[in-house]
């Protein structure tokens, strides 16, 4: 898997974000790939007292949605638990996951914030951008931004904004239930990164992608 932006992991706070603010400017927020084939998921788990983190990697073909590779990765954990900053915490132990694939999958979604954040570089943008992949952030919890009225009906969205900035979506994946928070990552529109988060969601609130990976993170 060619990385296209390299930096140190061995950073501090300070440090942190500071390549937030400047890798921020490389987000592309329009649409910019051709056919998508495959869809990856990614999830990081961190097993108790081990001091490591498991990333592990889903690949499903698009549209039918089945599993066609995976791939697990364990790194030693070298950065703190910090909101804002858990790419720096998890990504390096994903990258090492991807590079065991032997597909590249043509869009990732991601299982937390993309645009959606105080530097506007979330984990779905860290990673699009170093891959230079489209990439979508798709939250269970929101980590900035206010919107108008919660959505109750699947497929029903309302922009989130932060003050008069558009940063996402609030996303009602199915009746119901509890929304998502979906957000560019990289070389994608929101209208779209909300298309395919939809088209990705079955029975469930959670994409196929993500819960793909959880179970292998989890296995």
């Amino acid at each position: 898997m060619l990385i296209h932006h390299r930096h140190r992991w061995d950073v501090d706070y300070g440090q942190a974000t500071a390549l937030q603010r400047e890798l921020s400017s490389l987000v592309v927020r329009e649409d910019d790939f051709g056919v998508i084939h495959t869809v990856a998921g990614v999830d990081v788990g961190f097993p108790r007292a081990r001091g490591q983190a498991r990333a592990a990697v889903a690949v499903l073909n698009f549209p039918q949605l089945s599993m066609v590779a995976q791939s697990l990765a364990c790194r030693p954990v070298s950065f703190p638990y910090i909101p804002g900053l858990l790419s720096f915490r998890e990504i390096p132990a994903v990258l090492a996951a991807l590079r065991r694939l032997d597909t590249r999958p043509d869009l990732i979604l991601c299982d937390g914030q993309g645009w959606a954040h105080p530097r506007r570089f979330g984990f779905a943008c860290h990673l699009g951008v170093l891959l230079d992949l489209p990439t979508i952030g798709v939250a269970k919890s929101r980590l900035l931004g206010s919107y108008a009225a919660l959505p109750v009906e699947k497929g029903a969205w309302i922009p989130l904004f932060d003050q008069e900035e558009r940063i996402g979506a609030v996303l009602c994946t199915r009746t119901g239930v509890s929304p998502l928070y979906v957000s560019v990552g990289h070389r994608i529109s929101l209208e779209t990164a909300i298309d395919y988060v939809l088209r990705c969601c079955t029975r469930y609130r959670l994409p196929e992608t993500t819960r793909a990976a959880h179970r292998l993170a989890s296995g």
